[in-house]
Order: structure tokens, then C-alpha cells, then sequence
């Protein structure tokens, strides 16, 4: 046998169990109780940690300019700020969420 025909014996099983795994996953997400309500919730509450922190910031910038003229304005440089600071904790929370799910898929097998 060649180099590369031994390379594919040797990963088809990898290949097999990780299609398994993925299969397996598919099926339980299915059967759980959470369908599709659970999942435009999650997007929901994704889209307003976004969307709560963007427009505060804006809120406080406008309130900012009325009340404290100056030269340069406050509104886009806190409506930048909120969006990144949304952006931030959206991030931060699908990423544990993600690791929480991971571990669970783990703790099935």
C-alpha cells in the first residue's frame, strides 16, 4: 500500500465516529423539547444584548450633546461604544454556552 492509501485507512475510522457523533447529535436535538420557540428565543435574547447596550449608548450621547455642547459630540462615539460593548457580551455568552453544550455532549457519551 502507498503513503496516501495508508493516511486513509487510518482516518476512515476517525471519519466514522466523528459522522457518528455528529448523527447522534442531530437526532437528540431533534427529540429534545426544545424546538424552534427555544431557538428564536435564544435569538431574541442574543439580538437585545446587542441591540440594549447600542442604544443606551446613543440615549446617553444625545443627552450628553443637549445638556454638554462642545465641540465634538458624544452620540456616535457612544453609539460605537455600546455596539462594541454589545458585541462583546453576545460573544462571551454563545461562547460559554457553546462550552456548556460541549460538556453535556460529552457527559452523554
Amino acid at each position: 500500500m502507498s503513503d496516501k492509501q495508508n493516511s486513509i485507512a487510518k482516518s476512515t475510522p476517525d471519519l466514522a465516529a466523528e459522522i457518528g457523533a455528529k448523527a447522534a447529535r442531530k437526532l437528540r436535538a431533534r427529540q429534545s423539547a426544545q424546538g424552534v420557540w427555544f431557538g428564536l428565543g435564544m435569538m431574541g435574547l442574543i439580538g437585545w444584548s446587542v441591540a440594549l447596550p447600542t442604544l443606551l449608548g446613543a440615549a446617553l450621547g444625545l443627552w450628553l450633546d443637549k445638556h454638554h455642547p462642545g465641540k465634538h459630540g458624544w452620540t456616535l462615539a457612544l453609539l460605537a461604544g455600546g455596539l462594541a460593548l454589545g458585541c462583546f457580551n453576545a460573544w462571551r455568552w454563545v461562547s460559554s454556552e457553546g462550552e456548556a453544550m460541549g460538556k453535556d455532549e460529552e457527559d452523554k457519551e
